[in-house]
C-alpha cells in the first residue's frame, strides 16, 4: 500500500516537472514571436511567479520519491551482471539525480548552471526519461 502511495506521489511530482518543461520548452518560447520583447518578458514572469513556488518542490519529491521506489524494485545483482530492467532503471535514476542536483542548486543555493542555461537539457532527459519507463519492462 505504501509503495503505491509513493508511486502516486512520485508520477504526479514528475507530471508536474515535466509539464512545467512542455508548457516551457513547446509554448512559451512561440510567445515571444507574437510580443515585443517588453511584453513578452512581462507574461514570462507573471507564468514564472507561480512557477517558481510549485515546479522546484515538486521536482525534488519526484527524485525522494523515486529513489525510494528504486530502493524497493532494483532487486539483487545476479552473476551474469545486470538485467537490462536495471541497466535502464540505473540510467533513469542517473537523469532524474541529475535534474534534481541541477534544480535544487539553481533554485535554492542560487548557483546558476555555466553550461546549458535553458531548459532544452533538461525537457530532452524528461522525454529520455519517459521512454525508458516504457523500454524497462519489455
Amino acid at each position: 500500500m505504501i509503495f503505491v502511495l509513493i508511486k502516486t506521489i512520485h508520477l504526479f511530482s514528475a507530471f508536474i516537472y515535466g509539464g512545467f518543461l512542455i508548457v516551457d520548452n513547446l509554448f512559451l518560447v512561440k510567445i515571444k514571436k507574437s510580443f515585443d520583447t517588453e511584453e513578452h518578458a512581462k507574461i514570462r514572469e507573471s507564468f514564472m511567479k507561480y512557477v517558481r513556488k510549485v515546479v522546484p518542490p515538486s521536482l525534488i519529491i519526484a527524485v525522494i520519491t523515486g529513489l525510494y521506489l528504486i530502493s524497493q524494485v532494483y532487486g539483487t545483482i545476479g552473476a551474469d551482471g545486470l538485467t537490462q530492467f536495471q541497466i535502464l532503471l540505473s540510467l533513469k535514476a542517473f537523469l532524474g539525480i541529475w535534474l534534481g542536483i541541477r534544480g535544487f542548486l539553481q533554485v535554492y543555493l542560487k548557483i546558476q548552471p555555466l553550461v546549458f542555461k535553458s531548459h532544452v537539457l533538461p525537457f530532452s532527459f524528461v522525454i529520455t526519461i519517459i521512454f525508458l519507463s516504457q523500454f524497462m519492462y519489455i
